[in-house]
């Protein structure tokens, strides 16, 4: 069992930022990707970012591609989101996941909870 807990959510104005913060606990796996997903109001859950064991690697949704940065703390099972200039479409419930591979497919990841981001204009 691998347990994920996101925080750091919150309401913040169009141009803002955040930091959301996930730490996993329970069973751990060295080598997994780490990442967040997005999911609106009546949408699909979507991928946002994620990044290699190594932090060698990272991997963006085009949307958020010069906005957000995606880094881990392996020392403490950790991975981070900031969120710079942020926008109303960014609204969402933000769910943290840990996985083999970088896609994080819902069928092999395991997820959060989720903390919501809401942006306002």
């Amino acid at each position: 069992q691998v347990q994920l807990v996101e925080s750091g959510g919150g309401l913040v104005q169009a141009g803002g930022s955040l930091r959301l913060s996930c730490t996993s606990s329970g069973r751990t796996f060295s080598n997994y990707v780490m990442g967040w997903f997005s999911q609106a109001p009546g949408k699909e859950r979507e991928f946002v970012a994620s990044i290699s064991w190594s932090a060698d690697d990272t991997y963006y949704a085009d949307s958020v591609k010069g906005r957000f940065t995606i880094s881990r703390d392996n020392t403490k099972n950790s991975v981070f989101l900031q969120m710079n200039s942020l926008k109303p479409e960014d609204t969402a419930v933000y769910y943290c996941a840990t996985g083999p591979g970088m896609l994080l497919t819902i069928r092999h990841s395991y997820w959060g909870q989720g903390t919501q981001v809401t942006v306002s204009s």
